[in-house]
C-alpha cells in the first residue's frame, strides 16, 4: 500500500517545534502546559483532526533514521529523580505500522538514499513526545510516529529529512518537532524565573529566533559557527536538531508564529513556532 492509499491529500496542516523543557511540565499547571492545551484547542479549531502525528523528539537517538512501527508504542519514562505521579502518567495513543511503512516507502536516509527503518518494538513514545502531546490531545485518540535522529550525521542532513517530510503535511500528518532552542542543563539556575538567562542563552535564542522570522531556515544548520555561544547553548545538540526537521518541514511562504518566549532555569529556552 502506498501513502495516498493510506494518507489521502488533505489541506496542508501546520508544523510545530516546541520547547519541552522539564519533564515535570507535562504535569504541572504552569504556563508553558497551558499554552500547549491552547495549542491544542486551536488546533482542533481549524477542522478535521490530523490523521497521524509524527514527532522528532530529542530523546530518541540511533545509528541511521528509524520510525516507530508498532501498534501500540507504550509510554517511555526515560528520566530519573522525578516524583511518583510523573512515573504514573501513560498517553496510550495508538500506533500504525501501516503509515510507518507507507512513510518509510516516501523518506529515504539523507546519507545512502535507503527507507527509513522501521522498529517493530524497541522504542515507543518518549517525554520529547507524549509530555507535549498529552496536554494537546489529551483524547490519545490520534495515531501518534516517532522518528530517531542519527545523532552521528551532520546537521544540514536533519534538515534535509525535514524538507522530505514537508509532503507528509498535505497528507493529513501534523509534524512536531520536541527539543529546545537552547539546553544546558550543567548550569541551571532553578530559582530563577521564567525571564531571566544567561547572556550567552539570550543571544543563541535572539539568533535563532531572527533566522526563523526572516526566512533563513536553511541557516538554522549553520548553528556551530556561533562558536563558544553556540557551545554554551548546547554542550551537546541533541535538543536543537528537532528544530532542524520542524523547519525544513515549513513553506518558504509561511510566516512563523512563536510562544512561550521565556526561560526555564535560565539555561532552557522554551521558545516554540508553529508554521502554517
Amino acid at each position: 500500500m502506498d501513502l495516498a492509499d493510506i494518507l489521502p491529500a488533505t489541506e496542508r496542516l501546520p508544523v510545530l517545534f516546541l520547547g519541552h523543557g522539564s519533564p515535570m511540565n507535562a504535569i504541572e499547571d504552569n504556563r508553558w502546559r497551558r499554552s500547549w492545551e491552547a495549542l491544542g484547542n486551536d488546533l482542533r479549531l481549524r477542522g478535521a483532526p490530523p490523521a497521524l502525528i509524527l514527532c522528532i523528539s530529542a530523546h530518541w537517538l540511533t545509528s541511521g533514521w528509524q520510525l516507530t512501527a508498532m501498534q501500540a508504542p507504550p509510554t517511555i519514562h526515560d528520566f530519573g529523580g522525578f516524583p511518583q505521579a510523573l512515573f504514573d502518567q501513560q498517553y496510550p495513543a495508538p500506533g500504525s505500522p501501516a503509515m510507518a511503512r507507507a512513510i518509510s516507502g516516501v523518506v529515504h536516509q539523507p546519507d545512502s538514499g535507503r527507507a527509513l527503518d522501521l522498529d517493530e518494538g524497541e522504542w515507543g513514545l518518549d517525554h520529547g513526545a507524549w509530555s507535549v502531546l498529552k496536554p494537546m490531545f489529551p483524547e490519545a485518540n490520534i495515531p501518534v510516529i516517532q522518528l530517531s535522529m542519527d545523532y552521528r550525521r551532520p546537521a544540514a542532513e536533519h534538515f534535509a529529512v525535514g524538507r522530505q517530510l514537508a509532503q507528509l503535511r498535505e497528507r493529513g500528518v501534523l509534524i512536531v518537532g520536541s527539543g529546545n532552542m537552547v539546553h544546558n542543563l550543567r548550569t541551571m539556575r532553578r530559582d530563577a524565573a521564567d525571564n531571566q538567562a544567561y547572556d550567552w542563552a539570550i543571544e543563541f535564542d535572539r539568533v535563532t529566533a531572527e533566522h526563523i522570522e526572516q526566512g533563513r531556515l536553511e541557516a538554522l544548520s549553520d548553528f556551530q559557527q556561533l562558536g563558544a555561544v553556540a557551545q554554551m547553548a548546547h554542550p551537546s545538540w541533541e535538543h536543537y536538531l528537532p528544530l532542524l526537521y520542524a523547519a525544513g518541514a515549513a513553506g518558504a511562504d509561511e510566516a512563523p508564529r512563536f510562544f512561550n518566549d521565556g526561560f526555564q532555569g535560565a539555561s532552557i529556552s522554551m521558545r516554540s513556532v508553529v508554521w502554517g
